[in-house]
């Protein structure tokens, strides 16, 4: 894999790396989208925070908000396993998004795409989600960072947002700096839920919480793991480890 160009638009650096079939958007050193046009799980956060979504008690999402969309990596694994899910994503760096029409073919996967400040427009949003997920992190000089806490106020806009019986996640990097926005983040949720599931993989340092009144096992991905046609695929979500947050 070569880098082709960097891009800076009003937000990011962002460098545009491509190998014969792969492309990546590199963010601050680290990979902040990626498309492959014959495999769907990359064994990083995407795929974590594909399956979080799906641990609705009910039964998978028919509706979802993501606060977050960059190249849309992780929901181009939910389009493929909900295929009739309303997808609906909020994504400030409307560059970012034209990058991701041209080079990961972000168009097909039916989004609704909303180009706006994410928390400001959550404040005023009525429309409810079955699941709603924060994947917000901008880019700094060396580092991605969270640009909010999460306090009462935002939790009481993103419950807002979340259809009853349904979950509110989100995607927390880990790791030295970070360690006290995701103690935080934990703390908030034990007080606002009475269940919270804790995502991981091996390749990625980042955790995905999701919480509910009810959130399905691990044992609900795997009816999911026949619907990867790759072994790689497969065996990425395999890896991918569910326990209750204690």
């Amino acid at each position: 894999m070569r880098r082709v160009e960097t891009i800076q638009t009003r937000f990011q650096s962002i460098e545009l790396w491509k190998s014969a079939a792969a492309t990546e958007f590199r963010v601050a050193g680290a990979i902040h989208a990626s498309y492959h046009p014959k495999r769907l799980l990359t064994g990083l956060a995407w795929d974590v925070i594909a399956a979080g979504c799906l641990l609705r008690a009910e039964g998978p999402p028919r509706s979802l908000l993501m606060l977050g969309l960059a190249g849309g990596t992780s929901c181009r694994v939910l389009r493929h396993l909900l295929p009739d899910c309303q997808i609906t994503a909020v994504e400030i760096d409307s560059e970012i998004v034209d990058l991701a029409n041209q080079h990961m073919n972000l168009a097909a996967l039916d989004i609704e795409v909303i180009t706006i400040d994410a928390y400001p427009w959550l404040a005023k949003n009525r429309r409810t989600f079955d699941v709603v997920f924060d994947d917000i992190y901008l880019a700094g000089q060396t580092d991605v960072f969270r640009s909010r806490s999460w306090n009462p106020e935002l939790l009481g806009h993103l419950r807002r947002a979340v259809e009853p019986g349904g979950l509110l996640g989100v995607n927390l990097v880990t790791g030295t700096g970070h360690r006290t926005m995701q103690t935080h983040t934990r703390r908030i949720l034990h007080h606002g839920f009475p269940t919270i599931r804790t995502l991981r993989t091996p390749g990625s340092l980042n955790e995905v919480l999701m919480a509910g009144g009810k959130v399905a096992t691990r044992s609900r991905l795997d009816t999911f793991s026949d619907a990867f046609p790759n072994w790689r695929d497969r065996d990425f979500w395999d890896l991918i480890d569910v326990r209750k947050l204690l």
